[in-house]
């Protein structure tokens, strides 16, 4: 009979029964030494005498399970993994074989398949040196807020930028894709979850400059009681939204986490879609995030919602622009980006240096507002601002000349020296 291949705890029960055939012990104290059932270890006795150690071997050792997956199917599902899925993890790959070929497959089993294959390694984890922060007990108590650079069209487009915010209570994510992580591109994110959520009571960010200004105050911003801000931190300003700024990438490990699982999943699917510019990736972005968002989202602790609604007065298109302030001239004229801007005059008196607030939407369509209220102005073009020709009009002049006998033709010491007019000659005299 040849070597027979047994558990631990098949050879355990053998050490057991062949201890009850040599000292003869009962059935009860052999089920108690295998942590068995009286009627289990019978059964179990009987298999040992029909057929000694071979009988303790489990029965369906080496036979195919009756919920097992036939080779073909095997074959065919290592065969698309290796065509179109090659670097896919075992869970996105088992999600996009039922998705697109009607496969339907656990994830561990084709895990245990692609390791036998030498098609996928484990990965570990390295190991945690920080300690752990809680999340936040309620939805809209802290969204963070970050860019990731990355090679997402994998070279069959240009570079661009993810920018995602990320619920710190839910892990509900929204993302959109740019070419950099501008001023423009983070107020057009916030917007669209103030419109999907509400606002939110703070935004968790790097120290971009995007974000936070770090300089020294000016003095009308000492004047006013002001810290400098960023276009972006005067609409969160304006919203009620507090910015903190994190001192490392690990302080706002929630979204640098959410940037892995883009990096991985969000470009295989736009390698499966065959999209390689940014326009075509934000249309697909929504549905993708929206199943993220029911695949790892999680209830918060508290459901108590911290987003405030926001105002019916208010026009989120006056409030996500560019704000900054210039000082009038006399003429009721202001120059901005290299333009000049004839404002309508508020009084007949000058503006005597008065301050104007410019503000200019994402539209591009610029506002003005002096003392509070909007006023109207117009572009002064070239034509209307060119100043007259000077020469010119003085050479459409005839040139005037003194005559000779003209003061300015006689020079000083002629006129110091020249005499007197006689007197008359009948002169009064005097004694």
């Amino acid at each position: 009979m040849g070597a027979i291949a047994m558990s631990r705890k098949e050879r355990d029960r053998l050490e057991v029964l062949g201890w009850k055939e040599r000292s003869g012990i009962s059935l009860v104290e052999a089920a108690e030494a295998m942590g068995v059932s009286y009627r289990q270890v019978k059964r179990i006795w009987k298999r040992y005498k029909a057929h000694k150690g071979a009988g303790l071997v489990h029965l369906g050792r080496g036979k195919k399970a009756n919920r097992g997956y036939g080779l073909e199917i095997r074959d065919k599902v290592l065969r698309a993994y290796g065509e179109r899925y090659r670097g896919f993890g075992p869970t996105l790959a088992s999600e996009k074989l039922e998705e697109e070929d009607g496969i339907r497959l656990d994830h561990e089993t084709l895990r245990r398949w692609l390791i036998e294959r030498g098609l996928w390694e484990r990965k570990r984890k390295p190991r945690r040196h920080r300690e752990r922060r809680e999340r936040r007990p309620c939805f809209g108590d802290l969204v963070q807020v970050d860019g990731s650079h990355h090679q997402w069209f994998e070279g069959r487009g240009r570079k661009g930028c993810l920018l995602s915010m990320v619920d710190d209570s839910t892990g509900i994510t929204m993302a959109l894709m740019a070419e950099e992580e501008t001023t423009e591109a983070v107020m057009a994110l916030l917007k669209e979850w103030i419109m999907t959520y509400g606002i939110p009571r703070a935004l968790y960010t790097d120290r971009k400059n995007v974000y936070i200004v770090e300089r020294a105050r000016r003095p009308e911003e000492i004047l006013a009681g002001r810290e400098p801000l960023s276009a972006f931190g005067k609409v969160c300003r304006k919203l009620g939204i507090r910015i903190i700024a994190a001192r490392s990438p690990q302080a706002k490990g929630r979204v640098e986490r959410k940037h892995g699982v883009y990096q991985d999943r969000w470009v295989k699917e736009l390698r499966l879609k065959g999209v390689d510019d940014l326009t075509g990736a934000n249309r697909l972005l929504g549905a993708f995030t929206g199943r993220l968002n029911e695949k790892f989202a999680r209830d918060p602790a508290s459901e108590v919602d911290h987003h405030r609604p926001l105002a019916p007065e208010s026009c989120l298109d006056d409030i996500f622009c560019w704000e900054e302030t210039r000082v009038l001239r006399n003429d009721w004229t202001v120059r901005y980006e290299n333009r000049l801007y004839q404002v309508t005059k508020q009084s007949t008196l000058p503006p005597a240096r008065q301050r104007i607030t410019i503000l200019r939407r994402m539209d591009g369509s610029l506002w003005m507002e002096y003392r509070g209220q909007s006023i109207l102005f117009r572009e002064i073009t070239e034509e209307t601002t060119q100043k007259p020709d000077l020469e010119a009009a003085q050479s459409s002049k005839e040139k005037w000349r003194p005559p000779y006998d003209h003061p300015w033709r006689v020079s000083f010491r002629k006129m110091i020296t020249k005499k007197p007019v006689d007197e008359p000659a009948a002169a009064l005299s005097y004694g």
